[in-house]
């Protein structure tokens, strides 16, 4: 009995306000859905051209975001924290120039259809081994606030929103519907 009593102090001193119920107790589940997380189509995907001329030959680094995953948890007023998995692909194109890139790409919280609530840019180095010309990989961004007006505000009334950091060119290339995938020319 000595040594729970030991533990449960412990516990309380390492959780400060919360009480000994609250430490080993399960967790509430959430009262509401988690926000949608997705990628934005016109921004889901980079492709760089050398000289600007749309031509496979001229194709130097792409990205793509191929998937989104969200998960979050409600705490009771505060704000929604959610945790995001991106799968991204890179690729090489035949105008590459060196064996690395950074790339920007950009995670928004906006209400939903109305307007964006905070937004940052991260960037990612990818680095190209001998021969490769594609890498796959999951981009992890942990505790993303979402503040709610009062704590029965729920997820739905927002969105994550995904895509790269693209130039003017970049987008109308991609509104055009014109493709080179990652794997453009690959077998």
């Amino acid at each position: 009995m000595r040594s729970f009593a030991i533990l449960a102090a412990a516990a309380l001193l390492l959780n400060g306000c919360q009480t000994v119920s609250d430490v080993f107790s399960e967790p509430e589940p959430n009262i509401g859905p988690c926000p949608t997380a997705l990628s934005l189509y016109d921004a889901h995907r980079i492709v760089e051209f050398e000289d600007g001329i749309v031509a496979y030959d001229n194709v130097g680094f792409t990205g793509e975001i191929l998937g989104v995953r969200s998960l979050c948890s409600y705490y009771g007023e505060r704000p929604i924290i959610a945790n995001l998995e991106l799968d991204m692909a890179f690729g090489r194109g035949p105008a590459a120039q060196g064996d690395s890139h950074v790339y920007e790409y950009f995670v928004a919280v906006t209400r939903r259809d109305i307007a964006v609530i905070e937004k940052q840019v991260f960037p990612i180095s990818i680095r190209f081994q001998p021969g490769e010309d594609r890498v796959y990989l999951t981009e992890t961004i942990d505790a993303i606030s979402i503040p709610r007006a009062t704590a029965e505000t729920s997820g739905v009334n927002f969105e994550i929103l995904t895509g790269f950091e693209l130039t003017p060119e970049q987008l109308a290339f991609n509104r055009s519907g014109q493709r080179f995938r990652v794997s453009a020319g690959q077998d």
